[in-house]
């Protein structure tokens, strides 16, 4: 059976042209047979923003939701994101609806037994930086608690609890009252949950 493939390209900068990413994976799709159904491109959009500013890649997404594709081609692994954790997260989701991934300058095809093999690593080498971030903030913790430093956000401030209590008085909405008083709206809701706990 024919692959249904997608076409994923991207460039950070507008003055830099996915044409050469898009010449060689063609190339690639005409070597294997591949039938390019999309080609989706974010130009001068950075790999670190999320889904929401990147079009082609919401719109690849989607694609993959739908199960119109049977594999995703890009160029680099860089060019999809940034961390290894979204790669991995990435992955996973199109894993779970049955969709390989080719990988050009990586050599990566998860269609291959190899490809899955180095998916499986990718995915403990995630792991294993998610336990060290762990760790390091529970050390910076401990470190801060040792040395008599208060975690957390510090306390608010009387003269503006007592503000936003009067705002919240006289009927001006959460959120109104955390814009006017520059506060976060999470903090006017837990005033006006005390105000009614107390009423």
């Amino acid at each position: 059976m024919t692959k249904r493939v997608a076409l994923y390209l991207r460039v950070s900068t507008d003055t830099q042209t996915v044409e050469n990413q898009r010449r060689e994976l063609y190339a690639v799709a005409e070597r294997l047979g591949w039938n390019i159904v999309a080609v989706l491109a974010d130009e001068g959009i950075s790999g670190a923003k999320g889904r929401d500013k990147r079009p082609g890649y919401d719109t690849l997404m989607k694609m993959v939701a739908r199960r119109e594709i049977d594999l995703i081609a890009c160029w680099s692994v860089d060019r999809l994101g940034r961390s290894l954790q979204h790669l991995v997260s990435f992955l996973a989701e199109i894993n779970a609806k049955g969709i390989d991934l080719y990988l050009h300058t990586q050599g990566l095809d998860t269609s291959t037994p190899a490809g899955r093999a180095m998916f499986s690593m990718l995915s403990v080498f995630s792991e294993f930086e998610r336990a060290i971030l762990r760790e390091r903030i529970m050390a910076g913790l401990a470190r801060s608690k040792a040395q008599g430093k208060r975690s957390g956000r510090p306390p608010l401030d009387p003269d503006k609890a007592e503000k936003i209590r009067r705002s919240l008085a006289r009927g001006t909405s959460i959120n109104a009252t955390a814009r006017k008083l520059r506060v976060g709206v999470a903090t006017v809701h837990r005033i006006k949950v005390q105000m009614a706990e107390a009423a």
